[in-house]
Formats: C-alpha cells, sequence, structure tokens
C-alpha cells in the first residue's frame, strides 16, 4: 500500500512551501526547488508515513557533488 493520495495532494515542502514529489517506490518526497527528500519511514504493515522535518531531509544537491 502507498502513500495516502489525498495527504500527497496537501503536504508541501516544509522549507519553501513548494510541490513535492513522489520518489521511486514511496521512499521520500523530492523538492525540486530546494534539492532535498524528506524520506517515508514504514510503521507496521501497512503505515507509510512521511518525516517532513527539514534537518532530516537528504540533501540531493550533495548527492550529485560525489557522483
Amino acid at each position: 500500500m502507498g502513500l495516502d493520495p489525498e495527504l500527497l495532494e496537501k503536504l508541501v515542502c516544509p522549507k519553501c512551501h513548494g510541490k513535492l514529489k513522489v520518489h521511486g517506490a514511496d521512499e521520500g518526497l523530492d523538492c525540486a526547488a530546494c534539492r532535498l527528500r524528506y524520506p517515508v519511514v514504514r510503521f507496521g504493515e501497512d503505515a507509510l508515513v512521511p518525516d517532513m522535518i527539514i534537518e532530516h531531509a537528504i540533501d540531493l544537491a550533495s548527492q550529485d557533488d560525489n557522483k
């Protein structure tokens, strides 16, 4: 079971309030403007919860630099 589509419509980047796009198979939520990925945490069998804490986000720009 994936992330709830209604929840995805309401979520925005906590840093810039921009739109988020699902990365992979519900692995994270990406903000193109900030170049941040907010991880999605699995709780139990069915619950997927996005971690929307800015300090927990993965910096996609630094990942690009490492390539």
